[in-house]
């Protein structure tokens, strides 16, 4: 588990691991907490890694190595599993065939999440479970997803493909290399945690400028700029978050629906077009600040 300043959920995430039914070794990397978070780890019985500067490939590549276990579980520091039988159902997922590197769960929206938010983690991640296997996989989507939120990786497989050497999106990057070196990967609906995100508009549109600024980068992917198809899109995805309101409720959540979904249409639009922006717009559009 990478970690920076995990505040009180961090507390809580430690506290459900040491409490499931599978025991393991837990380990932490963390990089200049100035909060205690470190301490708090160590309170936990974790090893405590001190990482002077965070790469999100490259510390969970060190991760992996100080490890031991033929399966090695990541999560952030502020998803909490949903149950006490989180990690055993997630690597369950490795017993389906013997060519399982990954296995990942979803993400549920904290309680009182925007309606926006929690319907779209549900949509995406669905209730069904699926294995992907493809030497010539496409993306992004469903086929290549997988999230270093809550996922497990194969040591095995990792001793040949590490995570590879990117700034953003290293779990995807990882799953795309993992199918195209003949691996597979499993997803696992009842593995949940809790972890979402209600960003203010502009940090909303940073996290998404750089989240398809990524998926441009590992998979080639440049969102299409069809105004009327974007809207048509925006216009759908507002009913769905509408559907079942009463007229009071949908008075309250709709400016809250299109901010949601307009913010993202235009961070994925730019994002996916970060290369031709100016490095200082570039700066300013990332949430993490790269250029």
């Amino acid at each position: 588990m990478p970690v920076r300043n995990g505040g009180a959920l961090l507390g809580e995430v430690l506290a459900a691991v040491r409490g499931q039914t599978v025991q393991a070794e837990l380990v932490v990397t963390d990089t200049g907490s100035t909060d205690g978070s470190a301490e708090l780890a160590r309170s936990f019985g974790a090893t405590v890694i001190g990482v002077e500067r965070f790469s999100h490939s490259g510390t969970r590549n060190l991760l992996m190595e100080r490890t031991s276990g033929a399966h090695v579980a990541f999560l952030t520091q502020d998803a909490l599993p949903a149950s006490e039988t989180w990690l055993e159902t997630l690597l369950s997922g490795f017993a389906l065939a013997e060519d399982v590197a990954l296995v990942y769960g979803p993400s549920r929206a904290v309680p009182g999440a925007p309606r926006p938010i929690a319907r779209e983690l549900d949509e995406w991640f669905g209730s069904e479970p699926r294995i992907d296997r493809n030497r010539e996989p496409t993306g992004p989507g469903l086929e290549t997803f997988f999230t270093s939120a809550n996922a497990a990786v194969a040591r095995a497989a990792w001793a040949e493909v590490p995570f590879p050497d990117v700034p953003y999106a290293e779990d995807q990057a990882l799953a795309r290399a993992m199918l195209s070196a003949g691996y597979a990967k499993v997803y696992t609906p009842d593995a949940a945690v809790i972890h979402s995100h209600d960003y203010a508009a502009l940090a909303q549109f940073r996290r998404t400028f750089d989240e398809w600024r990524a998926l441009h980068e590992v998979h080639g992917w440049v969102q299409p700029l069809q105004p009327v198809n974007t809207l048509l899109k925006l216009q759908s995805e507002v009913r769905k978050d509408l559907r079942g309101l009463a007229p009071r409720d949908r008075v309250r959540e709709a400016p809250r629906s299109i901010r949601h979904w307009t913010v993202r249409a235009a961070g994925s639009i730019a994002g996916s077009r970060a290369e031709k922006l100016p490095p200082r717009v570039r700066e300013w559009c990332s949430l993490e600040r790269r250029v």
